[in-house]
This record gives structure tokens, C-alpha cells and sequence, in this order.
């Protein structure tokens, strides 16, 4: 049976997701063009990306090849959904996830910026992640946080479920995050 290609930016977002959280880098020749345009503006210390990568396999070895290679047990969100003739789509995100070598527990938030062309197949063509925040906490909290964030409706939820679910006293910082990102306008144009 023939894989088909995702035709709605719902199922593209969703190919994306299980590629970066279940380590499956070849799923993103059915995200991004071959000439894609990744850019992160990171507004935190505890992480660290390089701010432009160019190309799908360049992007791959970033996002899902050497982000596995550290990170385990991740949940990506998107906290709200595109419509089906996007041809931009803005959104908050949050993930979560332990580090294999410390055990330690990330939880960070922030906007992606989709950018997707439609010939000759429904791809992306840039995406930029803008990181606001990322809380990092010992070990001993990775089980109340990977029981909080299982519980979440994936990929898709919603800043209320997010604030609500993670009502553990060292992630105030990223309800708080959650919730001054929701607060903000997204459904203005983005500028290339």
C-alpha cells in the first residue's frame, strides 16, 4: 500500500509532530520542501539551536535526528489548529520532555510561524519557532509532568487545558508563559 501525502496543513502539522516526538526523521520528506527555511529565535538559556537551517535533510538532523539524541518521553503541542487553505498558520506551542543523560524534565513554550506552498504538494517551505520559555527541574517531578502532559489532548489542545493540566507548582513560570502568549493577537499576516 502507497503512502499518501498530507493534503490538509492539520495532517502536515501532524506528520511533523510524530517525526520529532517518536524520533522519525524520515516523515519530514513529507513536511518541508527540499529548500526549506528553519529559523529559531531563542529567547532562553537552557536550549540551544542554531538560528537558520536551510534544507529538508538539515532540518531533520536537527529537529528530530540530534534532538532525539538528548531528549526522550517528548510531547509536542500545538495549542490551536490551522484552517484546511492556510497558506501561513501562527500558533502557541508546549512541550515536555526528560534529558537521557540527567534525567532532568524540560517544559518550555512558545509561537511557530508555518509557512506552506501548495505546488506541486502541499509543503512547507519556512518555519520559524520563536522559544519563549523552557523550565528545567530534577528528575524526581518527571513522573507528575509526563502524567500532565500524557493526559493532554495531542497534538492538539488548547492554553486552558495546558494552564489547567500543568497546575504544578514549579511550572508557574510556563503557565504563566502559556498564558501572555495566548493573550497575544495571531491571526495577522506573517511577513517573509
Amino acid at each position: 500500500m502507497t503512502a499518501t501525502r498530507p493534503v490538509h496543513p492539520e495532517q502536515l502539522l501532524r506528520t511533523y509532530f510524530r517525526a520529532k516526538d517518536e524520533n522519525r526523521p524520515h516523515l519530514l520528506a513529507d513536511v518541508f520542501s527540499s529548500d526549506a527555511r528553519l529559523e529559531i529565535h531563542n529567547r532562553s538559556d537552557q536550549i540551544s539551536f542554531p538560528a537558520l537551517t536551510v534544507g529538508q535533510d538539515e532540518i531533520a538532523d536537527i529537529l528530530v535526528r540530534r534532538f532525539n539524541q538528548t531528549y526522550e518521553n517528548i510531547y509536542s503541542f500545538c495549542l490551536d489548529r490551522p484552517q484546511p487553505t492556510a497558506a501561513t498558520f501562527r500558533c502557541d506551542w508546549l512541550v515536555g520532555m526528560t534529558e537521557k543523560a540527567s534525567r532532568n524534565v524540560r517544559v518550555g513554550c512558545g509561537q511557530y510561524e508555518w509557512t506552506f506552498a501548495r505546488s506541486p504538494a502541499l509543503l512547507v517551505t519556512k518555519l520559524v519557532i520563536s522559544v519563549e520559555h523552557m523550565a528545567v527541574h530534577a528528575p524526581n517531578s518527571a513522573g507528575e509532568v509526563l502524567r500532565a502532559l500524557r493526559d493532554l489532548d495531542y497534538p492538539w489542545t488548547s492554553a486552558a487545558q495546558v494552564t489547567r493540566a500543568l497546575s504544578i507548582g514549579e511550572l508557574s513560570a510556563v503557565n504563566d508563559c502559556i498564558a501572555r502568549l495566548g493573550s497575544r493577537p495571531l491571526n495577522r499576516p506573517i511577513a517573509d
